[in-house]
């Protein structure tokens, strides 16, 4: 998946046999929305909101960068430009699909109407009675 980084995020578990804490990390799959991660990078993380099936968090600035210096990267836009963004594409979609379904209702209307005159042509028999 493009523009997805997978996180390692630290944490410990007890052990009540050996009574004793161990290190148990998470990973979490974090949206990166300018590809500005690197292999090695580390990195502050937020939750966010669902960008699909597995990824729930997005990155919110690296600490440390590995190999190249944070000057040569994309830069990492804010939790408002995000937020921005992802309102304008959900307006965008939102006004395509009422534009197609506009056209759709009154094909639909048209094509109702046309229906409903063939049915009653066909309906106008007499009935005979004998």
């Amino acid at each position: 998946m493009q523009r997805t980084v997978k996180v390692r995020v630290g944490g410990q578990k007890w052990n009540k046999v050996v009574k004793k804490w161990f290190s148990e990390p998470k990973h979490h799959l974090v949206h990166d929305p300018n590809s500005s991660l690197r292999t090695g990078d580390v990195v502050s993380i937020v939750p966010g909101w669902p960008t699909s099936r597995r990824k729930r968090h997005v990155v919110k600035h690296i600490i440390a960068p590995f190999g190249s210096s944070i000057d040569e990267r994309p830069s990492i836009p804010t939790l408002e430009e995000c937020i921005a963004d992802r309102e304008a594409k959900k307006a965008a979609k939102d006004a395509r699909k009422v534009a197609r379904n506009a056209g759709k209702s009154s094909q639909r209307t048209d094509d109702n109407i046309a229906m409903a005159s063939a049915r009653r042509t066909a309906h106008s028999r007499p009935i005979s009675r004998s």
